[in-house]
């Protein structure tokens, strides 16, 4: 029998490697990180049209060991019955949702904690992009406008008390309650006529809203509030600031967007890292990229919406079409969305019994 005679080895050399073992180990783990895939919810339409071509592209250019897959998702609320009907073997690792929502996920432990030390990109965030007791950081920052046609409302509005005109009955489409368009319209509405904190009562925005009914032609436009527009089925909506002033551009004069003299609501999305997920590691280099300046930066100039990334490099051009322009900060509501989570159930049943059965 031939003996194997193996080296010796010290104790001094078995530190070493050891050592130099534990020092690798970030390397290692970074290395694993840059392989799998992520499945990832976001948005459908021009959103995920957008994302994909700013974002999740260029990434897996960078990162060609990680496939991101997008699960199209209609609203926060559909993607927030998605990762609950999923709790017990997620199928999505990393999703968007207004920060509203995204509470909720949190305080069912669908969305995962999140910590500077394994994600360093949270540092370089906009205070604002983290939010008291919901897991996720914001991924972009919007308010709402008033959309409007150019041909058929003249002249240009100013004010939202436009929708109220019953010369616009049937030509009014946006989405209603509990889509987060509609319960930020009626905190408009009701800070406009008369109400004095929305976190005691909403009534007058109730109130106000539903008397504005009958001018609604559609609570669930198909596939959207801009298209009704643009293609001339209605006159006026209510949408976001990002893809009003997107689709604006696209319109040849059919649509275009305005922040009225009363104000609006800012809103945040929250990306959120999906509870228990199998792709943890791929997932969280997704998120860093995602929240990193050069992405935060190619999706502001692509669709314009503020970036949360303090060291992003944006056009003063784009910058002036976002809801972080100093013009538009000026005019933003005093909302706390986590205190809307709070009346959220209560207001949908009231759009359920005053709102959405008026016509």
């Amino acid at each position: 029998m031939t003996r194997l005679i193996l080296p010796f080895v010290s104790r001094r050399h078995l530190l070493g490697a050891g050592a130099a073992t534990a020092l690798a180990a970030p390397f290692i783990s970074r290395a694993r990180a840059a392989e799998g895939s992520v499945t990832f919810a976001g948005y459908s339409g021009i959103f995920e049209e957008n994302y994909r071509a700013a974002v999740i592209e260029p990434f897996m250019k960078a990162n060609p060991g990680i496939k991101v897959t997008y699960y199209t998702m209609g609203n926060s609320a559909q993607t927030l019955g998605n990762l609950r009907a999923q709790k017990a073997a997620p199928q999505v690792d990393v999703a968007i949702m207004d920060v509203s929502v995204a509470k909720a996920a949190t305080d069912e432990g669908l969305f995962a904690p999140l910590d500077k030390a394994s994600m360093p990109v949270l540092g370089e965030l906009s205070p604002r992009a983290f939010t008291k007791g919901v897991n996720g950081a914001a991924v972009t920052f919007d308010n709402l406008v008033l959309l409007y046609s150019p041909q058929r409302v003249t002249p240009a509005p100013t004010s939202w008390k436009v929708m109220w005109d019953k010369k616009y009955k049937d030509q009014i489409a946006f989405a209603g309650a509990p889509d987060i368009v509609g319960l930020g319209f009626t905190l408009i509405a009701d800070k406009m006529f008369g109400g004095i904190d929305y976190r005691k009562s909403v009534e007058k925005g109730i109130q106000a809203v539903s008397e504005m009914a009958p001018n609604v032609l559609s609570w669930d436009p198909k596939p959207d509030a801009y298209t009704f527009i643009t293609n001339g089925t209605t006159s006026l909506g209510v949408g976001w600031n990002a893809r009003g002033q997107l689709y604006s551009s696209q319109s040849d004069g059919k649509l275009a967007a305005v922040l009225p003299s009363e104000g609006s609501v800012f809103q945040i999305n929250i990306m959120g890292l999906v509870q228990g997920g199998k792709n943890t590691a791929a997932a969280m280099t997704f998120m860093s990229y995602a929240l990193g300046a050069e992405a935060q930066a190619a999706f502001t100039e692509r669709m314009f919406y503020a970036p949360v990334n303090t060291k992003a490099k944006v056009s003063a051009k784009a910058m002036a079409l976002t809801a972080a322009s100093p013009e538009r900060q000026a005019l933003m509501l005093d909302i706390d969305w986590l205190e809307v989570a709070k009346i959220r159930n209560a207001m949908n049943e009231q759009w359920r019994r005053r709102i959405l059965t008026r016509r």
